[in-house]
């Protein structure tokens, strides 16, 4: 399958107003394709909009507010994008939210919130707009999982369960759309510096003063820039990769996880409580949530320091 081609090409991300989103939509936009963006949170969308357009006013530039938790709106959304943008060759579902608490902590409402968000629109948008990559030569498919749709920490059964979804259901499109001509990559950030923490909601049962201690001190792991993921990510569209993994701090857990499936927990574990301090432990527990780790992305353990520029490996 030859490369993809970003230019004169109409690329559709979810989750823009914000992070990876925000950042795939400017570098969408310097590699020459034209956006359509999608986000609840109009205000900053309407600035990410602005300064894509001021930075690259030759290129085409399409809001469209919209809560995916809402499926009847998301309908209506994916609607309109299809009948404005006929020929789109590039969907990138990177929207996604958090919830803090083990399971017991959550109600059942909080948790399809969730599943709405992180799966069942990523779903309902790709089935929508699949005619439309199908009759444009070359395009690709993006579904952002995350780290913890790779490995299963306690506190996060409505986060993992949801990006373990997107990881199943991405690989299966990828084996059915290889006749199509259409590539397929699933993406697994480690620890992005992201607002996904600002935007989390806390489970009805969990203590929120533990939240907050553990939330402050979980924020500090964060540390891989918006930009460097977006950049990884599009460079692993560019040529075709089926997976992409963001960081050591990604990269690392999954390693751990294939060879130690069944105890990979415990072996997690240890190497935290001999790194972290006692909030940070605290969170891996679950008493914390750590579904505040980045923007759809998620980590275990701190994330590692960013070079100056993406290296090779970060392809997974």
């Amino acid at each position: 399958m030859r490369r993809f081609d970003y230019r004169c090409a109409t690329a559709v991300v979810t989750g823009a107003a914000s992070g990876i989103g925000a950042a795939l939509a400017h570098g969408l936009a310097a590699r020459g394709s034209d956006l359509v963006l999608l986000d609840r949170d109009a205000e900053r969308l309407a600035t990410v909009v602005g300064a894509v357009r001021t930075s690259y006013p030759d290129r085409r530039v399409d809001p469209v507010v919209v809560d995916l938790a809402d499926a009847a709106a998301t309908a209506g959304a994916a609607e309109q994008v299809r009948v404005r943008h006929p020929r789109v060759r590039l969907l990138v579902n990177n929207a996604g939210v958090a919830l803090g608490g083990r399971f017991d902590q959550v109600t059942l409402d909080e948790f399809q919130w969730v599943v709405d968000i992180n799966f069942r629109a990523v779903v309902q948008l790709t089935h929508a707009l699949l005619p439309a990559l199908k009759a444009e030569p070359g395009s690709h498919l993006v579904n952002v999982s995350s780290l913890f749709g790779l490995i299963a920490p306690p506190g996060q059964a409505a986060y993992s369960a949801t990006k373990f979804a997107v990881r199943g259901f991405t690989e299966v499109l990828r084996h059915e759309l290889i006749a199509d001509g259409i590539g397929v990559t699933s993406v697994h950030p480690g620890g992005i510096a992201t607002r996904i923490t600002e935007n989390a909601r806390i489970g009805s049962g969990v203590n929120r003063d533990d939240y907050e201690v553990g939330r402050r001190q979980f924020d500090r792991l964060l540390s891989i820039p918006p930009a460097r993921a977006a950049e990884v990510i599009l460079r692993g569209v560019e040529r075709r990769r089926p997976r992409v993994l963001i960081g050591w701090s990604a990269k690392l857990p999954d390693l751990i996880a294939r060879i130690a499936p069944g105890s990979y927990g415990r072996l997690l574990r240890v190497g935290l409580n001999q790194t972290a301090d006692a909030p940070t432990r605290r969170l891996t527990t679950g008493a914390v949530p750590a579904s505040q780790l980045a923007d759809q992305p998620s980590v275990p353990q701190p994330a590692d320091q960013p070079p100056a520029s993406p290296p090779a490996d970060d392809l997974g």
